[in-house]
C-alpha cells in the first residue's frame, strides 16, 4: 500500500510540473473546446449549413414573383440563291442574289394577378427558411449531446483505468506477501499461484480497458472531424448538477425545444400549400409588352429593303372553368397532409411529455445512486484496508482478501458508472430544454 501512495504521489508531482495545456505532450482537451470544435468542423454541421444558406436564399430572391421578367432577343441570318421570276408579263432570273434577315426585341411579361398564390409561396418560402434554421439548431443540439457523451465517457473510462492500476498495486503487494510467507513456511505454493492468476487477471482487464479508451477517443475525434489517431486527454472529474428544478424545464420544453418548434413549422406549411392551391381557382391576369426591330435586305426579290419597328402591349386573363375535380382532390389531399401535421405535432408533445417525464426520474434516481455508492466505496475502501492489515498478519485467506480486493473494485467501478449515468440525464434533460447548446450556438 505504501508503494501505491508513493506512485501516486509521484505522478502528481509531474503532472503540476507540466504545463495545464499539455500532459505527456498530448493536447488538454476540454469539453468547451470540443464542443466548439465540433460545431465548427463537424463535416454533418457544415452541409446543414449549406442547406440553411441555400433555404436563405430562395426567401431572399423569392420575391422575384412580384416583378415582371424582362427579356432581350436578337438573330441575324444571310443566305445566297438563285432565282427565276416572270414580273409585268416579262421572265427574269438572279444568280447569286444575296439577301439577309435581322430583327431585335425586348419583352416583358407580368403576372399582375395569380390568385394570391405568390403571396402564399412567398410566405412558404420563409417558414422553409426558419425550418432549414431549426433544422441546423436540432442538429448541432444532437451533436452537442453526442459530444458530451463521448466526452464524458472517455472521463469514465480514465477513472476506471486509474481504479485498475491501483487494483494492479494490490495484487503485486498480494504476491509479495504470498512469496514472503512462502520463504517463512507460512505459506502455500498454491496460494502464490492463485495470487498470480488473478494479478493476470487483472492485467487482462486493464488491457481490455485501454483498450476501450482508445475506440472511445477515436470515436470522439470522429464527431470533431479530426484525424482517428489525434491524441488528446480529457479533465478528470463528472460534475453532475443538482439543482434542476422540474418545472422550469418542463416550462422550457414547451417553448424552447426545437423539435417542437419544427413540428409547429411543418404544421404551418402544411396550411400554405392549401392556400397555393385555391389560388388556382382565381383567374391569372398578365401583362405583356415589347419593342421589336426587324429589317430585310434581298437583292433578287419585289422588296429589296423592308424596315419595321414598333411597341407592343397587352393585358390577358386565363381562368380554369374545369380540370376534371383536380383542384378539389389536390385541396382534400392537402387538408389531410394538414391533418397529419397537427396529428404529428400532438405525438411529438406527447413523446416528449414521456421523454422528459422518464429521463428525470432517471436523473433524480442517478443522483440518489451518487451518494449511496459515495458512502459504498468509503466502506469498501476501509474494508480493504483492514483486509489488507490481517492479510499482513496472516488472520484472513488469500481467497478471503481476494474478495475484499473485488468488492472495492466492483464498488469503485459503480460509483463511477453512478455518476456518468447522472450526467448523461443531466445533459438529456437539458438537450430536451433546449439549453445544452444554447451557449455554444450562440457564440
Amino acid at each position: 500500500m505504501m508503494r501505491t501512495i508513493l506512485t501516486a504521489f509521484t505522478a502528481c508531482c509531474l503532472l503540476l510540473l507540466l504545463p495545464q495545456s499539455k500532459l505527456f505532450g498530448q493536447e488538454l482537451l476540454t469539453i468547451d473546446d470540443a464542443i466548439l470544435i465540433g460545431l465548427e468542423n463537424n463535416y454533418g454541421i457544415q452541409i446543414s449549413r449549406n442547406v440553411a444558406e441555400q433555404a436563405d436564399n430562395n426567401y431572399s430572391y423569392g420575391i422575384y414573383n412580384f416583378f415582371p421578367s424582362v427579356s432581350v432577343s436578337a438573330s441575324r441570318s444571310g443566305q445566297v440563291s438563285d432565282s427565276e421570276f416572270i414580273a409585268g408579263g416579262e421572265e427574269r432570273s438572279t444568280s447569286g442574289a444575296r439577301s439577309s434577315n435581322m430583327n431585335a426585341a425586348v419583352n416583358l411579361d407580368w403576372t399582375l394577378f395569380d390568385g394570391f398564390r405568390m403571396f402564399a409561396a412567398y410566405d412558404q418560402v420563409g417558414k422553409l427558411r426558419d425550418l432549414s434554421d431549426k433544422e441546423l439548431r436540432l442538429n448541432m443540439e444532437l451533436l452537442v449531446a453526442n459530444i458530451s457523451f463521448a466526452y464524458y465517457n472517455i472521463i469514465r473510462i480514465n477513472e476506471q483505468l486509474k481504479i485498475l492500476e491501483n487494483n494492479l498495486e494490490v495484487s503485486r503487494e498480494r504476491i509479495e506477501i504470498e512469496e514472503t510467507k512462502l520463504d517463512l513456511g507460512s505459506g502455500s505454493e498454491y496460494d502464490l499461484l492463485q495470487a498470480r492468476t488473478d494479478l493476470n487477471a487483472d492485467r487482462a482487464a486493464y488491457i481490455r480497458e485501454r483498450n476501450r479508451l482508445t475506440e472511445s477517443k477515436i470515436f470522439l475525434n470522429e464527431l470533431l472531424s479530426r484525424r482517428p489517431a489525434s491524441e488528446f486527454t480529457v479533465t478528470d472529474a463528472i460534475n453532475v448538477r443538482r439543482n434542476l428544478v422540474r418545472e422550469e424545464l418542463y416550462q422550457k420544453i414547451v417553448t424552447e425545444n426545437t423539435e417542437l418548434a419544427i413540428a409547429r413549422m411543418q404544421k404551418d406549411i402544411a396550411g400554405l400549400e392549401i392556400r397555393q392551391i385555391r389560388g388556382e381557382r382565381y383567374p391569372e391576369i398578365s401583362l405583356t409588352s415589347g419593342y421589336s426591330f426587324n429589317r430585310s435586305e434581298n437583292d433578287g426579290g419585289f422588296i429589296r429593303f423592308n424596315e419595321t419597328t414598333g411597341f407592343s402591349i397587352g393585358v390577358s386573363a386565363r381562368v380554369s372553368l374545369f380540370d376534371g375535380a383536380n383542384i378539389t382532390r389536390r385541396i382534400q389531399n392537402a387538408r389531410i397532409n394538414e391533418r397529419n401535421a397537427d396529428l404529428s405535432l400532438e405525438m411529438q408533445k406527447l413523446r416528449l411529455e414521456s421523454d422528459f417525464e422518464a429521463v428525470y426520474r432517471s436523473y433524480l434516481n442517478a443522483i440518489e445512486l451518487v451518494d449511496l455508492e459515495e458512502e459504498n466505496f468509503l466502506n469498501a475502501q476501509q474494508t480493504l484496508d483492514i483486509a489488507l492489515e490481517r492479510f499482513r498478519l496472516g488472520s484472513i485467506s488469500s481467497l478471503e482478501f481476494r474478495e475484499a480486493q473485488r468488492t472495492f473494485l466492483q464498488a469503485e467501478n459503480r460509483l463511477i458508472n453512478a455518476k456518468y449515468d447522472a450526467k448523461v440525464a443531466e445533459t438529456e434533460l437539458l438537450q430536451l430544454s433546449g439549453e445544452l447548446a444554447m451557449l455554444f450556438i450562440n457564440r
